[in-house]
């Protein structure tokens, strides 16, 4: 379980910035696991900004939802900039599916955390080819922390980390859910990869 570190009241020249990165498979928690954290973090009573990306609206438009349906607020955007311009003078910043952003977004979060900002982060960490998904590589390099979280593998009950597409499609995004994906342990994934 991930205890997050000590928050101190002090001034935004003290503050300590931080990149978090929470990965693993399609159904592994990780929405579930950001919520987790910022709500602490609101507890907290810090100043929290979530985004995701514009192209994700598979639940709802505007708001981060888990596969649970628990879901927070949040401001859809088309490019990682933009996470710097509407950021503003929050403590914590949250981004879902950080996986559909290109490179860019390791510079951004870079210059968020450089600025004293808690970074929070939940992506997938492998295609459905089981091949690392850029950028995430990247993140989880430059983060303080990662937690990898699974999930069950749907066809022998195993933990895990891979997504099976159930479809032929080669798009490397292709939004979807239960109908399209499901989890699967390394054994599993490459015997129903064939």
């Amino acid at each position: 379980m991930f205890i997050e570190p000590s928050v101190r009241r002090s001034g935004a020249h003290d503050r300590k910035g931080q990149l978090e990165v929470i990965c693993g498979s399609m159904f592994s928690g990780k929405t579930e696991e950001l919520i987790r954290r910022l709500n602490r973090a609101k507890i907290a009573r810090l100043k929290v900004e979530i985004f995701k990306p514009k192209i994700d609206t598979r639940y709802h438009e505007e708001e981060v939802v888990s596969h649970n349906e628990n879901s927070i607020r949040s401001t859809p955007v088309d490019f990682a900039e933009d996470i710097l311009l509407l950021s503003g003078n929050c403590d914590v910043v949250g981004i879902d599916e950080v996986q559909f952003f290109d490179d860019r977004i390791v510079s951004v979060v870079t210059q968020l955390a450089n600025q004293g900002k808690r970074v929070i982060m939940a992506g997938l960490d492998m295609d459905f080819e089981g091949q690392p998904f850029e950028p995430m590589p990247k993140l989880m390099a430059v983060a303080e922390y990662v937690s990898k979280v699974h999930a069950i593998c749907m066809k022998c009950g195993d933990l895990a980390a891979f997504s099976l597409r159930l479809s032929d499609s080669k798009q490397k995004v292709m939004l979807g859910e239960h109908s399209i994906y499901e989890a699967r342990c390394r054994k599993c994934f490459f015997e129903d990869k064939r």
